[in-house]
């Protein structure tokens, strides 16, 4: 054999935007070539993975059907390490036959508790009053909150993040209403969460939203003014709390420019974003300066326990395809070949 052959069996994989240690170790010891760096769009366009069997991405890397269209034949699977795949086109990789696979548990865990974190933040003014005790001002009396008992979350979307959210809510004392298309009732039942037929009847009852869906045409821009104005601001027990949304879904489902309008004009009190219409966010962005919006930099994933997690999975993911099987995460399936 040539020491330009590889080995049988052994693949050679692009990880562009970072992987857990441990997985890598997994992957190499497993025999194949792991190649730790990121690829510049116009070396991808240039046909950069021309040159593997497999790559690995988070969201950085960007892989729509010009990428795709050079990659030759080589390339086997595209493992996706996390949830969300607008930056893959799905329907031109299954056009090339190349499954695409992700790893939708490894992170649930993390989200639920970045979600539960902003809603509770929002609600006690806690990012507000940290800016001002930093300015040495001492803002207590314009600091009064209100509870998450006895109030109405609206989860938009009812997948396993969602379901957790709501469990939490639950035990917090809320309840807990859905609009999920493609949900069937008896999920939301077995919950004891409200299903809504109607994405606007969910916003006509609940002073509290969290998103927990895709993102494709048809949620553009969901949360738009039409449906923030909808929301009451007073709970069914009569208390003026507000009307608060947390996003920790994806970004571009809500219209962030009717975000900033229903904040300045009071309608929503608060909002917490960690997703984005465009990523990085533009400096000098007015949303983000709002007193009462606060954010994270897409961070859903970002704890120790669920970066392993997704290493591992996302790992077993792509050597099962390169092994000839069928990953039981693979998104695309219904449009292979």
């Amino acid at each position: 054999m040539s020491l330009m052959q590889k080995p049988r069996g052994m693949a050679r994989i692009a990880v562009t935007d970072g992987m857990a240690p441990d997985a890598v170790v997994l992957l190499e010891k497993s025999g194949h070539e792991v190649v730790l760096q990121f690829i510049e769009q116009e070396d991808l366009l240039a046909g950069a993975l021309k040159e593997f069997d497999a790559i690995i991405v988070r969201s950085a890397t960007k892989l729509p059907r010009e990428v795709l269209v050079q990659s030759g034949t080589r390339l086997k699977v595209i493992g996706r390490a996390g949830v969300g795949v607008d930056n893959i086109d799905i329907v031109a990789a299954a056009e090339l036959n190349i499954p695409v696979v992700n790893a939708p548990r490894a992170s649930t865990q993390s989200v639920i508790e970045l979600t539960i974190g902003h809603l509770l933040s929002s609600l006690r003014h806690i990012p507000r009053a940290d800016r001002g005790m930093r300015l040495d001002k001492w803002e207590k009396k314009t600091m009064k909150g209100t509870e998450l008992f006895g109030k109405d979350l609206g989860l938009i979307g009812f997948g396993r993040i969602a379901q957790g959210v709501g469990s939490v809510a639950q035990l917090l004392g809320m309840d807990v209403h859905t609009y999920d298309p493609y949900l069937p009732s008896k999920v939301a039942k077995a919950q004891n969460t409200t299903l809504h037929k109607n994405v606007d009847t969910l916003f006509q009852n609940c002073t509290h939203i969290s998103i927990h869906c895709n993102f494709t045409e048809e949620t553009h821009h969901l949360v738009n003014a039409e449906r923030m104005a909808l929301m009451p601001g007073k709970s069914r027990d009569g208390i003026h709390c507000g009307n608060h949304i947390v996003n920790c879904a994806r970004g571009g489902i809500i219209d962030e420019s009717a975000l900033l309008s229903a904040l300045l004009s009071g309608q929503v009190a608060s909002a917490a974003l960690d997703v984005f219409e465009q990523e990085p966010v533009s400096k000098g962005n007015e949303l983000i300066q709002h007193p009462n919006f606060h954010g994270t930099p897409h961070i859903g994933a970002a704890t120790l326990e669920a970066q392993a997690r997704v290493g591992r999975d996302i790992g077993l993911a792509v050597m099962t395809v390169l092994d000839g099987k069928v990953a039981d995460t693979t998104i695309n399936s219904h449009l292979l070949n």
